[in-house]
């Protein structure tokens, strides 16, 4: 990775939901930005029988409106598409002021979002094709743009890659970091469980040190985080960005054998995750 990773104190979670309570209780344990996910045109055609597909609906960010006093109102639309003018602006007229346009593959289709928003709220780019990715020299270079996602699932379903964390140690995902990162925006990606949980198919202690060696600062709260239950939320964020604050002054070289262990995990199917475990244990 080219530069150094920069400290994660200003780091960025995303919680996509419909549930007021869940809103409430990601409010008060410091989420960021809360909000709904409309992207629902095309995903069934793109997608594997079996993933899941939101059914949030404009009119259920009137309810979380209501609870939601510190984070940023939040909406994924749907891919840029003849309705997308009406949707913007009904989701703006709802509070909305973080936006995210998923499913691109042109400059131009960037462009139009851009204009469409118009400054009214900020602009989230979630990178998860092929082609937008090749492109992102080019889209660095708009104006408007506030940050830069790397959505894993579908861009590795376009790639045709196997899992989707080869995107996560891939020379390809450096090159697309250091090229955000290095025009003053914002950069991150993927899903982040709770730090502690090495439960999960590809464990956390695996999965956290990838975002300080990329420099990464945002990432969606993945649904495990809250599957169990809500009332530990608070904590459990806590001890998440202690873990990404030590790990951003973590030596390069811890980094890039995380990273080596990420992949042998991806190889294999087992991990030697006992190394990183050390940060969440010093962050909880």
């Amino acid at each position: 990775m080219r530069g150094e990773p920069v400290p994660t104190s200003d780091f960025l979670f995303t919680l996509m939901t419909d549930d007021a309570r869940l809103a409430a209780l990601a409010d008060g344990a410091g989420i960021d930005r809360i909000g709904i996910d409309l992207d629902r045109l095309g995903k069934a055609e793109r997608q594997p029988t079996g993933y899941r597909i939101s059914g949030h609906t404009p009119a259920d960010l009137d309810r979380l409106r209501k609870v939601v006093r510190r984070a940023r109102l939040f909406a994924r639309t749907d891919p840029l598409h003849p309705g997308s003018r009406r949707q913007v602006e009904e989701v703006l007229a709802r509070g909305v002021t973080s936006i995210m346009l998923p499913m691109f593959r042109r400059v131009d289709e960037v462009e139009r979002f851009v204009d469409i928003v118009d400054g009214r709220a900020e602009v989230v780019l979630l990178v998860e094709t092929a082609a937008a990715a090749f492109r992102i020299a080019d889209l660095v270079r708009i104006d408007g743009i506030d940050e830069i996602m790397v959505g894993l699932n579908d861009l590795h379903l376009d790639v045709g890659l196997n899992d989707r964390f080869e995107i996560v140690v891939s020379e390809v995902m450096e090159s697309l970091a250091w090229t955000v990162r290095s025009h003053g925006i914002r950069f991150g990606f993927g899903g982040l469980g709770r730090a502690d949980d090495d439960s999960l198919p590809v464990p956390s202690s695996l999965v956290y040190p990838q975002y300080a060696r990329l420099g990464a600062t945002s990432a969606i709260v993945a649904r495990s985080f809250h599957r169990g239950g809500h009332g530990d939320l608070g904590p459990a964020m806590g001890t998440a960005r202690r873990t990404l604050d030590d790990l951003a002054s973590a030596p390069r070289d811890v980094l890039e054998r995380a990273r080596e262990r990420l992949r042998r995990h991806l190889e294999l199917g087992r991990a030697d995750v006992d190394a990183p475990r050390e940060f969440a244990r010093r962050a909880a």
